[in-house]
């Protein structure tokens, strides 16, 4: 005998649809989301202005440097977008480092393994979101029986078919599965701000990277050019002790304006060398050679740098958005945890038909159906409930609390970046000042110990005086850059 069975789940009921309309009409429980206050500044606190300089005469500058008073924006509110909203390209117009930081951003670890999380994240919104919906699932199975003789029992073979369809739906009465979606929607929009987060830092610490590699260039060249002059100057003053001018003494404390040029070279050779792995590193390489653009003296940078309003910062910053829903998906989480003191309705139904000849299985005797709902209410649970609220609770307060944590710091971060941008240009301005000077008194000690008026020792003070104050005008130089680069990270900028 052949027995051949079909069931299937079956939502066109009336008391089904009745439970729909309820579903969708049903209240969320737990709060929703508001935006917490936070004491937001009228403008960011900007570094006292510069004294005037005590110098007769400023050096030529650079048509890429501006004076003090130019260093930075104004913190007053105004409609000038901020210079956190430029993309990187415009910021950045050395050609070689754009392509760098394209590089980057396309091989970088880092990026790669936040793009991964958001995916993640996307994954587990719709394993949350399915919670919402019915489920259904489908199955079949065909089984024989044959009997022996059993005296007057007669052998006899069976074979049994049936395919089934079961399904099930949790109504979201209370909203426990919508709040949790919620939840999970949230944390996916944190993790692509933490990939925001993470491509802006890239972009920050590769602009900077580069800066110092290009001082250090620019330092090595110094180096290598006053090595050679005095060298030069080295031979000059041996062949004048040759020939009973100048004294022993000379020659050495000559000797010792070589050596410390000379010593220079290596340490920032070193200097490059390590720069330049840290950079292939962030390019997704193993250790090279990085190529160069632009000299650090030709890198563009704005005169003027508008930051914009501070209230704007909370809508710009990756770190603060992120932080921000990772708040709202603590406060979903609440309702979810408040849901579970409520009953949790189920409707199952099945109908179908059953016949042992497959000629007949559709006919009308042979329909059947079934129906049921079924509702479960929490009576004791040891506490555990009311902890599990209480926990999501502490959960939203700490998230709350990091919320308005890291837009405090980012506060800081803008105004310490706008003291550091316009105390560093100051610093070179004045650091051009000294090169000038030293120059100046290298040249004239020299001029005084040719005729006679002077001794080396003074020719020796004013060169490593004119020496030391080039390195540290390169190095000046560089910090002003990176400086911007801070002033434009901490605006949010660099992610677009």
């Amino acid at each position: 005998m052949f027995q051949f069975r079909a069931r299937y789940q079956s939502f066109t009921y009336l008391p089904l649809w009745l439970a729909l309309v309820a579903f969708v009409s049903g209240c969320a429980v737990g709060p929703n989301y508001k935006r917490p206050a936070v004491n937001v500044p009228d403008g960011f606190r900007q570094p006292p202005e510069a004294s005037p300089a005590p110098v007769a005469q400023a050096p030529a500058s650079s048509p890429n440097k501006t004076t003090p008073a130019s260093a930075s924006g104004s913190s007053a509110p105004d409609a000038t977008p901020s210079f956190g909203e430029a993309k990187w390209w415009e910021v950045f117009q050395d050609k070689q480092l754009q392509d760098l930081i394209r590089t980057a951003l396309k091989n970088n670890y880092d990026v790669r393994i936040a793009a991964t999380r958001v995916q993640e994240s996307q994954a587990q919104l719709g394993i949350t979101r399915a919670d919402q919906l019915p489920s259904l699932s489908v199955g079949g199975n065909i089984t024989g029986t044959r009997s022996a003789v059993n005296g007057p029992i007669p052998a006899f073979q069976i074979a049994t078919g049936e395919v089934n369809a079961v399904g099930s739906w949790n109504l979201d009465f209370w909203g426990k599965f919508r709040r949790a979606t919620e939840a999970a929607r949230a944390n996916l929009l944190s993790t692509q701000w933490a990939q925001k987060e993470v491509m802006s830092t890239l972009v920050a610490n590769l602009a900077a990277g580069y800066f110092v590699l290009r001082q250090l260039d620019l330092q090595l060249e110094i180096s290598k050019r006053t090595l050679n002059s005095r060298r030069d100057s080295l031979q000059l003053i041996q062949t004048l002790e040759q020939h009973g001018i100048n004294s022993l003494l000379d020659v050495r404390q000559s000797e010792q304006l070589v050596y410390t040029a000379a010593a220079e070279v290596p340490d920032l050779e070193r200097q490059i060398a390590q720069e330049e792995n840290a950079i292939s590193i962030l390019l997704g390489n193993n250790p090279g050679e990085i190529p160069r653009g632009l000299k650090l003296t030709e890198q563009p940078h704005a005169p003027e740098v508008p930051v914009g309003l501070p209230s704007s910062l909370l809508e710009r910053r990756p770190d603060i958005l992120e932080a921000e829903e990772n708040l709202v998906s603590a406060n979903a989480q609440i309702g979810v945890a408040r849901a579970a003191y409520f009953p949790q309705i189920t409707l199952t139904g099945s109908g179908g038909y059953q016949s042992t000849a497959l000629t007949n299985l559709f006919s009308g005797p042979a329909g059947l159906w079934s129906l049921a709902a079924g509702i479960s209410q929490p009576i004791f649970q040891g506490g555990r409930l009311k902890s599990n609220v209480r926990f999501t609770e502490a959960q939203r307060e700490q998230f709350l609390l990091t919320y308005e944590q890291t837009v405090q710091g980012a506060f800081r971060d803008v105004s310490n970046a706008l003291v550091a941008y316009r105390k560093d240009r100051e610093f070179r301005v004045q650091q051009e000042h000294l090169v000038e000077a030293a120059q100046d008194a290298a040249h004239l000690s020299e001029v005084r110990f040719k005729v006679g008026t002077t001794d080396y020792l003074e020719v020796l003070t004013n060169n490593t005086n004119y020496f030391s104050a080039e390195l540290a005008l390169a190095q000046a130089e560089g910090n002003e850059l990176t400086a911007m680069v801070q002033l434009y990270q901490a605006l949010g900028g660099g992610w677009q």
